[in-house]
């Protein structure tokens, strides 16, 4: 009976885990489709210039970065590229470590982060809000605070 039970238990862990994965992959590239048609911003691009606005002086070596968005290295390389060629970040170097780099946000990246933030919240709260009673989703935010790095209720998708 007790090995039923364990089975019982790794399916109903495994299906929360499949479905929160498929979720996430769903949501994501909906509201990358709603940021990329409104502000030509992917949702990777949005959140390196949120993590870039909350940061003091507006930079971060790349390698925060990349673990701030759980990129590789090469993956926020490729990025920081294409958002530099639309003016959205800088590159600096430390002055006292030529081997650190930093990515730094223009003023021309605050202003887009700042005009995509109120459709992109909007798209967050419309996928959510046409599934859930509000009442589900301070549950579900309590519940996947639990994670681990899953942040506290003081992280937003709204610049500060």
């Amino acid at each position: 009976m007790s090995s039923q039970l364990l089975s019982t238990q790794e399916a109903t862990a495994v299906s929360a885990w499949v479905r929160l994965l498929k979720g996430h992959t769903a949501m994501r590239r909906s509201l990358s489709g709603d940021l990329l048609a409104s502000h030509g911003l992917t949702v990777n691009d949005y959140e390196c210039l949120l993590l870039l606005a909350r940061a003091d002086e507006g930079q971060l070596r790349r390698v925060d970065l990349a673990d701030g968005l759980a990129l590789t290295p090469s993956g926020v390389t490729r990025m920081l590229d294409g958002l530099q060629e639309q003016g959205l970040v800088d590159k600096a170097t430390c002055a006292r470590d030529a081997r650190v780099t930093y990515a730094v946000l223009t003023d021309a990246g605050r202003q887009k982060l700042e005009q995509a933030a109120d459709s992109h919240i909007a798209s967050v709260r419309a996928l959510l809000e046409e599934r859930y009673t509000e009442e589900e989703l301070e549950t579900l935010a309590q519940l996947l605070a639990r994670l681990p790095g899953a942040g506290g209720p003081e992280e937003s998708c709204r610049p500060q």
